[in-house]
């Protein structure tokens, strides 16, 4: 059983930037691969970008390719979601995920691949 715990969110005007952090507790000493996806009200959640265990595989919805940067560190157990340029739009509840036992260096983009999620961090852009 892997923990998440989200942090990071809260109001910012359009253009500023935000940095999500995601740390997970428990079995953290397994490969897992990690996620970040976001739901706005009346929307279905969707995916954001994902990163595998290594660091090494790094994948990205195409809305926010060059305006979010996500990495990890594992000595941390901690991810992170840098959010620059941030429009109304980006507006959204954004939940971290997590794989069970996954291999290294690839990380799944589909919400159905991640098993554990923490309860989500509200990021409200203001126009």
């Amino acid at each position: 059983q892997v923990q998440l715990v989200e942090s990071g969110g809260g109001l910012v005007q359009a253009g500023g930037s935000l940095r999500l952090s995601c740390t997970a507790s428990g079995r953290t000493s397994v490969s897992f691969a990690t996620a970040w996806f976001r739901q706005a009200p009346g929307k279905e959640r969707e995916f954001v970008a994902a990163v595998s265990w290594s660091g090494n595989g790094i994948y990205y919805a195409d809305s926010v390719k060059a305006q979010f940067t996500i990495s990890r560190d594992n000595v941390k157990n901690t991810v992170y979601l840098q959010m620059n340029s941030l429009k109304p739009e980006d507006s959204a509840v954004y939940y971290c995920a997590a794989t069970p036992p996954w291999a290294i260096n690839i990380a799944p983009t589909e919400e159905s691949k991640y098993h554990y999620w923490g309860q989500g961090t509200q990021v409200t852009v203001s126009s």
